[in-house]
């Protein structure tokens, strides 16, 4: 029987290696702008055509290369970072695995050219599909300066599962980000179709966290330092006022190298106990340095994450510090054993004379005297059209009764329900709407309900491309980190379609001049940054594409919420409008709108 056992060609191997490590375009500008950091660059410019599918380029003035490194390093675990295995155990530059640049040549046209310090006469070289076209020696400057071509051209394939332009964008951003945060101390230049994103100057680290973050966050950040034998910790966190509803602003960094950690996040996350409200997760930058010798770096081919010797250690110091860091600001409550145990005066009131404080007491209070009587359930219920809660305990009975029956939803989507004038819906706990039918009872989610109108009404406004608009009394300026505003950048016609009247201002900013007329805010700042944290980050909206998504965000971010009142008219407005959805029973997820309950069902938990 003939072997069927044989080694794969370099070029197949290559392009497996390429899967591993080049994900997307920002892959690939991870590994060539941390190449530049290893090569002791002192500024780094990026320069992007399409997204990185036509063309990344990134030039650093870092030490180069001789005339045959600069060929090697396409190979195939070729690294000038280790030369034993012991090596693997100590790492402290970015790039050591040698896969990077054979996997990024082996899909794409790649150019380079490369002279050391010091030298006449530099290399030029260039590959395609790990192949070699050309070497010859060039003219050119120190440093390196390399343009990686057509990405993914001989996989099409890969190119199908790429995302828009504005994604792709915002993960390359993304990644420079985190590398530009870690070095303060290196210029940072990023160039999209000719225009200029961002330009980082040299400057100290909170500095260039205020650069990349923006000039709004310089008074929100809280300094965090511990140093001990197992770990040191340093970094920011965000004062509660900076927290948000998603998970955007949060970073951790091992010797200087962005991770990815659930546990440690969990860590820091507990150190805001009490601290944020319902659903907000705090803004957080920490740079963790630690012995090369207890960490592995080498489990993951994107080296996000990373394994810890004394995991549990890292912890508890990380949650120690973050904490002691909110009590040292009085951001959360904290005992000074050092104080004197006496009474503090305010200095600008010791002129005050101090009263002793009085007591009242109702001499007529008889505490055996009967209760009255409780007042009907149905009147008082409605006064003047707003809604008085009474007789609650009765309903909240009906729920604990039918709470472990099987509450069918109907699958029909044609006209559901109809709001007779004589129907009075009920709103319970602020968070569902109940309406007592003939023989049903709808409960309806008040906050799904809201989101399901406005989320087809927004869709509807996006394909006719003009939203009715309320113009602000003083237009607001919004000003964004570079990669909210290249979001909000190449979405600015749907944006508008909505009903927001938004123009550019100049640098990463917007003046904001109206917003859409239904919008039910009176922030509209508060409503843009939470239109664009949803736009970035709601995970539900996954089920959505495109325009789609752009609705979905907006219904979210606009929508009213659970605890808010709602009057009579309200109620009905917004179950009329619900019915009048083309398919108002489920939003994404299938989550139902709306339950049912029958008399029937009612009857047998009476027996």
């Amino acid at each position: 029987m003939a072997d069927i056992i044989q080694l794969l060609p370099d070029s197949v191997a290559n392009q497996i290696a390429a899967g591993e490590v080049v994900q997307r375009p920002a892959s690939a500008v991870k590994e060539l702008v941390e190449n530049a950091i290893d090569a002791d660059s002192s500024a780094v410019h990026v320069i992007i055509k399409d997204a990185g599918k036509t063309l990344i380029q990134v030039i650093d003035n870092g030490k180069g290369m001789s005339a045959s490194d600069a060929r090697m390093c396409f190979e195939r675990h070729a690294t000038s970072k280790l030369k034993k295995s012991e090596d693997l155990f100590y790492i402290l530059t970015k790039g050591f695995r040698g896969e990077a640049l054979a996997s990024i040549a082996a899909i794409a046209q790649v150019e380079m050219r490369t002279r050391q310090r010091g030298e006449d006469l530099g290399t030029r070289i260039e590959v395609e599909a790990t192949k070699f076209k050309l070497s010859e020696p060039d003219q050119c400057a120190e440093g390196t300066n390399i343009m990686v071509k057509n990405l993914f051209f001989n996989v099409p394939a890969r190119r199908y599962f790429l995302k828009s332009d504005a994604i792709e964008f915002k993960h390359i951003i993304e990644e420079i980000q985190r590398i530009a945060l870690t070095h303060p101390d290196i210029e940072f230049k990023l160039t999209h179709n000719g225009a200029e994103v961002f330009n980082y100057p040299k400057a100290p680290l909170r500095q260039r966290i205020v650069h990349v973050l923006g000039s709004k966050y310089n008074e929100k950040l809280v300094p965090v330092e511990e140093d001990t034998d197992i770990v040191g910790v340093t970094g920011f966190v965000g004062k509660p006022e900076a927290s948000k509803k998603t998970r955007g602003e949060q970073f951790i960094f091992v010797n200087n190298r962005f991770i990815k950690s659930t546990y440690l996040n969990h860590s820091i996350v507990g150190a805001f106990d009490q601290l944020l409200g319902d659903g907000h997760f705090p803004l957080y930058l920490i740079y963790l340095e630690i012995d090369p010798a207890q960490i592995d770096i080498n489990i993951h081919p994107t080296k996000t994450e990373i394994k810890f010797q004394d995991e549990r250690a890292i912890y508890a110091i990380l949650h120690a510090a973050v904490k002691r860091a909110l009590g040292r600001h009085n951001i959360s409550p904290t005992l000074d054993f050092n104080q004197e145990v006496s009474i503090s005066i305010d200095p600008m009131r010791k002129d005050i004379p101090i009263r002793e404080p009085q007591i009242a007491v109702n001499p007529h209070y008889n505490p055996f005297e009967t209760k009255p009587k409780r007042e009907s359930l149905v009147q008082g219920w409605f006064d003047n059209k707003q809604q008085v809660r009474k007789g609650w305990e009765e309903l909240m009975e009906i729920s604990r009764m039918v709470e472990n029956t099987e509450i069918p939803v109907s699958e029909s989507v044609d006209k559901l329900f109809e709001i007779d004038e004589d129907v009075i819906p009920m709103q319970w706990n602020r968070q569902y709407l109940l309406v007592p039918m003939e023989d049903t009872m709808l409960l309806v989610d008040q906050q799904r309900a809201h989101r399901k109108v406005l989320f087809e009404r927004y869709t509807h406004l996006i394909e006719k491309g003009q939203g009715n608009i309320q113009q602000l009394l003083f237009p607001e300026v919004l000003e964004l980190n570079a990669s909210d505003f290249a979001l909000m950048q190449s979405m600015l016609d749907d944006i508008r379609a909505l009903g927001f009247d938004i123009e550019e201002f100049g640098g990463h900013s917007f003046q904001l001049l109206g917003i859409p007329a239904d919008a039910n805010v009176s922030d509209a700042e508060k409503l843009m940054e939470e239109f664009l944290e949803q736009l970035k980050n709601e995970q539900s909206a996954l089920h959505y594409k495109g325009r789609e998504k752009l609705a979905w965000a907006m219904a979210s971010s606009s929508s009213i919420r659970y605890g808010q009142m709602l009057t009579l008219p309200e109620m009905k407005d917004l179950l009329q409008r619900l019915m009048a959805c083309k398919q108002p029973q489920f939003v994404q997820g299938n989550k139902p709108v709306y339950v049912r309950i029958t008399l029937d069902q009612i009857g047998q938990q009476f027996k």
